[in-house]
């Protein structure tokens, strides 16, 4: 009729053990949660990324497109006006010896920070 009462004794070898097992598997099943909750963070994070850079160079390609329309419009427009005070044919020939010196001075200049870059960054290297 009566209920055994629960023993009140401190739990054994063996019930320890279980206990251990049973709490090494929570946290192994916690821990397999929050990888897969990582990887689809990760996976989200890596789509957004995805489809922002492809618009990111669309528009970098397109405003790279009209820029470069725009300095021709400018070009042929030096052209055009050079050619009222100098005459077409030495206009043709003035504007791009014009911008190929530009285009010379900043490619020299160019070289040169990058030989002080790399001769800094190999200085460095060779000091550690």
């Amino acid at each position: 009729m009566l209920d055994t009462p629960a023993s009140l004794a401190p739990p054994t070898e063996e019930g320890e053990d279980l206990s251990l097992i049973q709490d090494v598997r929570l946290l192994l099943g916690e821990a397999r949660n929050f990888a897969q909750a990582e990887v689809a963070y990760q996976k989200t994070r890596a789509a957004y990324a995805g489809a922002q850079t492809r618009s990111i160079a669309i528009l970098g390609v397109g405003a790279a497109v009209l820029v470069f329309f725009a300095l021709m419009a400018l070009v042929i427009g030096a052209v055009i006006a050079l050619g009222t005070v100098i005459g077409p044919w030495l206009s043709m020939i003035v504007v791009p010896v014009v911008i190929l010196a530009v285009a010379v001075i900043m490619a020299l200049s160019a070289r040169g920070k990058a030989r002080r870059m790399m001769a800094l960054l190999l200085d460095k290297e060779s000091s550690e």
